[in-house]
């Protein structure tokens, strides 16, 4: 699809959400979207860039009550235009769901993966360096409670060759989490990945994590390995993460300033070997909107200590570069 026919479908849609909301307001869908662009200047080599990191639209909506949809493309991820979901959810029972489409693998957290709600300009090592983060298929979502606490079990089967490729296989992959607590509060979850992609990328992941977050103020860890069965080599990689939110009231444009850090690593074969980098990341965001995680301009400085080079960072000498990095995040 090129982008004229995508921009005359974006019109078109919009068009009709406005036509569909003055015949039926309850089923209007619900329009989101985000820019985020930025400059980097890496200290090593001396080089910079701007770049549009994500341009991403989607639309949510019900055709009835128990009949949802999600679609969402990222007009330029690194210059490159994606198709990222198109799947339908029906809702069988209370607290049991189905969705069929292309659509998130349950392993990866949308807050470590997805541009709107990173703490960050640039992803941690679990989000960028292990998998693709979405696949064609089915996922099933069960949701309950137990003694007041949310529980949500997730479990999915997939085609196993990433998004926007129906391959014929016969090799499927599958993922299942369980998630306890609620995006305010305490959350902990469990997840497994089973990813065999071609003979030489054969996977099984298995991770945890927990996360404590308020209106204001998030904590984050999580731990992720990746076990190859064609060679076996053990990728093990972990981030711990915060940020807080302070108001700021008189100012016009700055409605918030959020001070954010992390450590995150990454390593193979740690049992003969030590972690093969570490890196830390001060990020000092000032927030356009009184919601304390919303549109925002941010500083960042990463800094590397790379014992090991894992072989994504050869794709060019800037990638475990220390650098400075300045980011502006529009939600709409």
């Amino acid at each position: 699809m090129n982008r004229k026919i995508l921009i005359l479908l974006v019109v078109a849609t919009l068009q009709f959400t406005c036509l569909y909301s003055q015949i039926n307001s309850e089923r209007v869908p619900k329009f989101d979207a985000s820019i985020k662009t930025k400059y980097e200047y890496a200290l090593e080599t001396k080089m910079s860039r701007f770049s549009v990191r994500n341009t991403r639209m989607g639309l949510t909506g019900n055709i009835s009550d128990p009949v949802s949809y999600r679609v969402q493309a990222e007009l330029s991820s690194e210059g490159k235009f994606e198709v990222l979901d198109l799947s339908g959810t029906v809702t069988l029972f209370d607290g049991f769901s189905l969705t069929l489409g292309q659509t998130s693998v349950p392993i990866f957290n949308s807050y470590i993966v997805t541009p709107s709600t990173m703490l960050f300009a640039n992803r941690a090592f679990i989000g960028k360096y292990f998998a693709g983060t979405r696949d064609i298929g089915a996922v099933a979502v069960y949701r309950t409670q137990y003694d007041g606490t949310p529980i949500t079990f997730e479990a999915g089967i997939f085609n196993g060759s990433t998004i926007n490729s129906p391959v014929w296989t016969n090799r499927l992959s599958y993922a299942s989490r369980v998630q306890m607590g609620g995006m305010t509060g305490w959350r902990t979850t469990a997840k497994i990945y089973r990813y065999p992609f071609n003979e030489v990328r054969d996977y099984f992941f298995w991770g945890a994590d927990v996360r404590y977050a308020q209106a204001r103020f998030k904590a984050e860890a999580e731990v992720m390995n990746r076990h190859n069965y064609y060679n076996g080599v053990n990728r093990l990689s972990f981030y711990i993460q915060g940020a807080y939110s302070f108001p700021v009231t008189g100012s016009d444009i700055i409605k918030n300033i959020r001070p954010a850090l992390r450590w995150d690593a990454i390593g193979e074969n740690l049992g003969s070997n030590k972690l093969d980098a570490n890196r830390l990341t001060f990020g000092l965001a000032f927030g356009f909107t009184e919601r304390p995680f919303g549109s925002l301009i941010r500083l960042d400085y990463e800094h590397y200590f790379v014992s090991n080079p894992i072989y994504e960072f050869d794709r060019y000498d800037e990638m475990d570069s220390n650098k400075f990095t300045i980011e502006l995040l529009i939600l709409f």
